[in-house]
């Protein structure tokens, strides 16, 4: 595989992270991180998409059923996530190039609209992929799973999932606007009811019930002590 330039325990986490093939968990996730993006994006240009970390392709795939884009794109640090994407017949989609995950194979502007979702929390080094993506895109679409809340415990300690970096609304916003990045819009979800059940049955039912009633009516405490998702779309800080 291509050189990542990271760590070498973290690049060896991906290198067959998808090799069981599109999941059910998965699709029901993309669902709600599509319909995000969607939601944040859909007054902005977005005819040619890049999606960055474009894991087994099911953002891609939903993006393609909302027929959101003319022109989808990918680049991911997996081979095996390659080889599931290629072999998935997204409609729309152009290609599928493996990367190294820091530098991203397209010319300057080449795309309206570059999307990191569930990446930033992964990588080693995210500002420097924030600029790549910046570079390439004229806006960009960024969503990460809130996880700096009280109840996460002291220390960090690895795990298959991957993720090395944790944020709060507020640190995910500094990151965008601290790589030149102006933040257009900002949004927290809470995964939706089908990804709970999916997750945990009745158990799960009752966790995004009081999740949800939380984020309704109490979301300064909700996001301090509940993981949501945060979703952010910017545009490049231009000089002239």
């Amino acid at each position: 595989m291509a050189d990542t330039g990271g760590h070498e325990p973290l690049r060896a986490n991906y290198d067959d992270y998808y090799e069981d093939g599109p999941s059910e968990w998965r699709r029901l996730g993309a669902v709600d991180k599509a319909d995000n993006i969607a939601a944040l994006c859909r007054s902005l240009p977005h005819e040619s998409i890049l999606e960055i970390g474009a894991g087994d392709g099911s953002v891609l795939s939903r993006l393609a059923d909302l027929d959101f884009g003319a022109k989808l794109f990918a680049v991911e640090i997996s081979p095996s996530g390659v080889e599931v994407i290629q072999r998935r017949g997204i409609p729309r989609l152009v290609e599928c190039r493996l990367f190294d995950g820091s530098r991203i194979p397209y010319e300057t502007d080449a795309f309206d609209l570059a999307v990191l979702s569930h990446v930033v929390e992964h990588v080693e080094h995210p500002r420097q992929l924030l600029y790549e993506a910046a570079r390439v895109a004229k806006h960009v679409f960024v969503e990460v799973p809130l996880e700096d809340i009280s109840r996460r415990p002291e220390d960090y300690h690895p795990d298959r999932v991957g993720h090395i970096n944790f944020y709060s609304r507020r640190t995910i916003r500094w990151l965008l606007q601290s790589c030149d990045l102006r933040v257009i819009e900002q949004i927290t979800t809470n995964p939706s009811k089908g990804t709970y059940v999916h997750h945990g049955g009745r158990k799960g039912l009752l966790q995004y019930h009081v999740k949800q009633l939380l984020l309704n009516y109490a979301p300064g405490l909700a996001v301090k002590h509940f993981c949501y998702h945060e979703s952010l779309v910017a545009a490049k800080i231009t000089t002239t």
